[in-house]
């Protein structure tokens, strides 16, 4: 059940309470602090309109967490697809349903633009991640093989 959960599409008037949550997000992933950066890149993606990012709060409308995501395409398919490339919500609001009101709202986002769904990808050691994505809908793919390649 998702108790006193409030979603909306983040704008720049958002963008002071974002910062926090998304540098807060990359020190959880073992990434220097670095609001300054941080808060020019999701400044750029919001202007861009490179990324839609979604931010949850609760009833105080204090800001609990966000989700990010980034707009791909299906060839085969010939339709769009969404990369959720992050999904934060603060510790002291874990467990309280601010992560599943964000991936509803992803959920919706993918049917507002006729999209074939969405993707995204985790450690498999995130073991609550991994539950969180099972308890909604998200099914493990093992057919395929996924590769990386970084520039050196």
């Amino acid at each position: 059940m998702i108790m006193n959960s409030k979603t909306h599409k983040a704008t720049l008037n958002d963008l002071d309470e974002l910062n926090h949550l998304f540098d807060a997000y990359r020190v959880f992933y073992k990434q220097g602090t670095d609001k300054e950066q941080s808060r020019a890149f999701l400044q750029e993606r919001l202007e861009k309109q490179e990324s839609v990012i979604f931010i949850s709060r609760n009833d105080s409308s204090t800001a609990t967490g966000f989700t990010q995501l980034y707009p791909l395409f299906s060839s085969t398919r010939m339709k769009r697809v969404w990369l959720l490339n992050d999904l934060f919500v603060k510790q002291e609001y874990r467990g309280q349903g601010f992560s599943k009101a964000l991936i509803e709202r992803a959920k919706k986002l993918c049917r507002e633009t006729n999209a074939v769904g969405m993707m995204l990808e985790t450690d498999k050691s995130n073991s609550i991640g991994n539950r969180l994505y099972s308890k909604t809908g998200w099914t493990l793919d093992k057919k395929h093989n996924f590769y990386h390649w970084e520039v050196d």
